[in-house]
């Protein structure tokens, strides 16, 4: 006897919700459903309500006459158009983060450095209802821009998620204790200066994987994790991804990619009073001088001298209103519901030819880390 087939009715797309748009050229326009309200392009506008009770995967077309596709943003959508006040952990390396950290569900995850919450979403999709992330961010203006972006992700703030203001070499110890945390992301200018706070931290066996921007940073955090004598012999990678351009037989590779965004340390804890095996190495000529140490490790790790650009002032308080607006609109009055990329104010949003993705072709993000 055969066993009946599982099925299960499509989820329709209702009010509050962030659909994607994309037009025969490819670009991509997000906002939130509202019934009533109207989507605007330079070329016409659409009807929420002709979008609204019905699934993804469907095509519709403005009032001139240009049709667009019609999905939910995926997480990569979601993560290079949501409002950054810092530089975001891109999906290329979050997915390695997740899948060779080994983050499992039900895993106690602690992050340094929750920036605008991209990796924090990543995160906790893969600990799961079971598992908890926890966040240490120094900076309370990056909290309160995660909070919002994550709590619109989710739609509303994750019950296992909290953040931390405060620097996490201080703030962990008095957090959790010895061995109760499984994973430990550093996503921070010094993490080798959290390596007694990480290590006792970690339980035997777990992970931790910094990811950092510079190789001056690679080097400093490899050779700490050595030098700390608690960790297994680091791994270190970066990812490059590059897209492909397909049309019958014209098939070669895009002339643009994402390159280099970071790089990714992993090293897993020892146990107490084992010491890890030595890597044997070849035996090295002269040792470096002196002078070529101090210039490697004696200046100051700062966002400038690495290249990291935040925002500041003016743009950093528009950014912190922007995060989680749909959630506070739809609270509000679903009549006030934002309508355009840029979450603006109905009659006020700019047009299709100008959103607020940073990528308007599947060419990649428009600026790298």
């Amino acid at each position: 006897m055969t066993q009946p087939l599982h099925s299960r009715p499509p989820r329709v797309l209702g009010r509050g919700e962030k659909v994607q748009l994309t037009d025969p050229k490819g670009r991509m326009h997000t906002f939130v459903l509202a019934p009533g309200e109207h989507f605007h392009t330079n070329k016409g506008l659409i009807s929420h309500d002709d979008i609204i009770g019905r699934t993804e995967g469907i095509i519709v077309s403005n009032s001139g006459g240009i049709d667009f596709q019609v999905f939910r943003p995926r997480y990569e959508d979601f993560v290079l158009s949501m409002p950054r006040g810092a530089a975001v952990v891109y999906p290329k390396d979050s997915g390695l983060i997740v899948t060779l950290g080994d983050i499992f569900p039900g895993a106690v995850v602690v992050e340094a450095g929750v920036g605008s919450g991209a990796l924090s979403m990543a995160l906790l999709r893969a600990v799961g209802a079971g598992g908890s992330v926890h966040s240490f961010e120094l900076r309370e203006e990056f909290a309160t821009i995660a909070k919002g972006n994550i709590a619109d992700f989710f739609d509303g703030e994750p019950e296992n998620w909290s953040v931390t203001v405060g620097d996490l070499a201080e703030t962990l110890p008095r957090t959790f204790g010895p061995g109760s945390v499984d994973r430990v992301v550093l996503d921070m200018l010094t993490p080798w200066n959290t390596l007694d706070s990480v290590s006792e931290a970690l339980t035997p066996g777990g992970i931790v994987i910094a990811y950092v921007a510079t190789v001056p940073q690679l080097s400093r955090f490899v050779e700490a994790l050595r030098a700390s004598g608690k960790f297994a012999e680091p791994e270190s990678m970066e990812a490059m991804v590059r897209g492909w351009h397909v049309d019958g037989l014209a098939v070669r590779p895009d002339h643009r990619m994402i390159a280099h965004t970071g790089f990714l340390i992993m090293a897993r804890r020892m146990a107490d009073g084992i010491s890890p095996l030595e890597k044997k190495k070849r035996p090295q000529g002269a040792a470096a001088a002196d002078e070529d140490v101090a210039a490697w490790t004696e200046p100051e790790v700062t966002e400038a001298a690495i290249g990291t650009r935040t925002a500041h002032g003016k743009k950093l308080r528009r950014v912190m209103r922007e995060a989680g607006k749909r959630l506070r609109t739809g609270d509000d009055d679903a009549g006030a519901s934002q309508t355009g990329a840029g979450d603006r104010p109905p009659g006020t949003q700019r047009d299709a030819a100008d959103t607020d993705s940073p990528r308007t072709h599947s060419n990649g993000p428009k600026e790298d880390r």
